[in-house]
């Protein structure tokens, strides 16, 4: 029987090979821009963009400007558009970005470690009330941010900051932003180490230098010789805090990889102890690290904070020391606890010249240019010439005799900007929110504002030190996580089945002593109108439940639910 002829065997279907493009992360070959922000930033540095709004936009007006300079380029100097008025923050995450912009800008002035000179301030104001309608808020970065600047007027504002020697490059972007800093460098008694020098380095080598300009996104520094941990080191990209190793003496501990926004994730030490003449360069290799080995691929994942929690710190040393130092770097000792509860320097506080500064309390960081100018005017007329921000959202006068502290103190307080503020008042700080802000699901200046002055009436012996922070929306800009009550905006339905403005509520968390993220409790979401009714609830049970000495952030972690809600 011959054969039955066989079907020719059917060709195997040959599986299309596609490169792996990782993380696109530059030191491993990943350049190929993988979203949008990354090809934006490729296709011209964002420092050019100061040209083109020099020369045309500020000429042709608004509707000239490049969409990818717009919403792109144009924070490398500081401009976000700011939120059209009348837009409810249900809408917040439902509208096209063009149909939230406003044409008007919020422009952010760094204030590197939040060091003024009262020529300085008076300038602030003075833009503030020509250009900004009267706005200049105080951020939690020391930083000052304007509202309604017109695109036409920013090249005069840029030629009043930078004739007193401010800037607002690289405030906002994938850059280099502000370096916080101890606002009582140099001056405060119980220093370990002035930090400024570094400051001042670091400035020099990274600010306007194309090799930093593009990084995959925000990097956030802190450096300061204060006992009193006074740069919130835990949540910032690179940290250094000053210690004193046993053998070397006064210098830093570094820290790196701390963030907050919808994936909070606090600083680790490297372990390693630096003097200040070698800050500059390990800042130089931490921030090299990022840009190269940073993750490109998606924007969630692009801050340092999830390399180092990849990595650990002892890779992350390894790679720092041998790629980027080419030498070892000295084990050190961990930073000790803070020197007091409090961290803001508000109040009378001796210098080590024998002069005093004094700290005060605007309500949420809201101030405004008329009074930032009358501010520098009393400074001067005390006999000061420096004031500092804080990252507090507070203020400091420095170099007060000692005769004139008492009338500084009452000028400040027919200002309403109290050296002696209650717990309620030096302990709220606020997000811009949804007045001005494209993020923002709900208010929160005015809210917080509000919140001190009713708590103030039903508390008035509330004198324990307590953080209450308001954020418009989940991206963290107000350290909620990190706060003994910490408001996170969200619309919520109330009693009567009505969307409404509420906060879901962080409880408990901390920084510098046990420091730690607030616990939520299941379930806990409080309306606006009924925040005051709460927080005094949680207070007065804090205050019948706590053991002796107890803080609130421990008392949180143990108490029951029923307690906190």
């Amino acid at each position: 029987m011959a054969a039955t002829p066989q079907k020719p065997a059917a060709a195997t279907p040959r599986r299309k090979v596609s490169r792996h493009r990782g993380e696109g992360q530059w030191a491993v070959g990943h350049h190929t821009p993988l979203n949008g922000n990354e090809q934006f930033k490729k296709d011209d540095d964002g420092l050019n963009v100061r040209t083109r709004i020099e020369t045309i936009y500020s000429k042709r007006g608004f509707d000239s400007i490049d969409p990818n300079d717009l919403r792109g380029r144009m924070r490398w100097w500081g401009l976000y558009t700011q939120r059209k008025p009348g837009i409810d923050g249900g809408k917040t995450a439902v509208l096209e970005p063009e149909e939230l912009d406003d044409e008007y800008f919020m422009l952010r002035v760094r204030i590197d470690g939040g060091a003024l000179t009262t020529r300085q301030l008076r300038v602030i104001g003075e833009v503030s009330q020509e250009f900004a309608r009267g706005t200049a808020d105080i951020t939690d970065r020391q930083n000052v941010q304007y509202h309604w600047i017109r695109i036409e007027d920013v090249p005069e504002i840029w030629n009043r900051l930078e004739g007193v020697g401010l800037s607002t490059v690289t405030a906002c972007g994938d850059t280099p932003r502000v370096m916080i800093g101890s606002p009582v460098a140099g001056i405060a008694e119980d220093e370990i180490i002035d930090a400024t020098p570094a400051l001042e380095e670091m400035k020099r080598r990274v600010l306007n230098n194309p090799a930093y300009s593009n990084l995959p996104r925000k990097f956030k520094t802190a450096i300061s010789g204060s006992p009193v941990l006074d740069v919130v080191h835990e949540i910032n990209d690179v940290a250094f805090v000053g210690v004193v190793h046993p053998e070397h003496g006064p210098g830093f501990d570094v820290w790196v990889g701390g963030g907050l926004s919808t994936n909070p994730k606090l600083g680790v030490r490297l372990g390693t102890w630096v003097s200040i003449d070698e800050v500059p360069d390990v800042y130089e290799g931490v921030i090299s690290i990022f840009r190269d080995y940073g993750y490109r691929r998606l924007r969630n994942r692009a801050r340092l904070k999830f390399l180092v929690a990849d990595w650990g710190p002892e890779k992350f040393r390894q790679v720092l020391e041998d790629e980027y130092l080419k030498r070892k770097l000295t084990d050190g000792p961990a930073p000790e606890q803070p020197s007091q509860l409090w961290r803001d320097h508000i109040g009378v506080h001796r210098q080590k010249d024998g002069r005093f500064y004094v700290g005060f309390a605007p309500r949420v960081g809201r101030v405004d240019g008329a009074t930032i100018t009358k501010i520098a005017d009393l400074a001067e007329a005390h006999g000061s010439g420096r004031v500092r921000t804080t990252v507090e959202q507070k203020m400091i006068v420095l170099d007060v005799e000692e005769n004139q502290v008492e009338s500084l103190v009452e000028a400040l307080e027919a200002l309403d900007l109290t050296a002696r503020p209650s717990s309620f008042r030096r302990g709220t700080m606020a997000c811009t929110g949804i007045e001005f802000c494209k993020l923002a699901i709900v208010e929160t200046k005015q809210r917080g504002a509000q919140l001190i002055d009713e708590l103030e009436r039903r508390l008035p012996d509330f004198d324990e030190p307590l953080t209450i922070n308001l954020n418009g929306c989940p991206n963290a800009c107000a350290r909620i996580q990190v706060a003994d009550i910490g408001l996170k905006g969200q619309l919520m339905l109330d009693d009567q089945g009505e969307q409404v403005e509420g906060y879901q509520v962080h409880l408990g968390g901390a920084l510098g002593l046990e420091a730690g993220f607030g616990r939520k409790v299941r379930g806990l979401k409080v309306t606006s109108d009924e925040l005051p009714d709460y927080i005094e609830r949680v207070l007065k049970r804090f205050q019948a439940e706590r053991e002796d000495g107890e803080r609130f952030a421990t008392w949180a972690a143990r108490a029951g639910e029923e307690a906190l809600s």
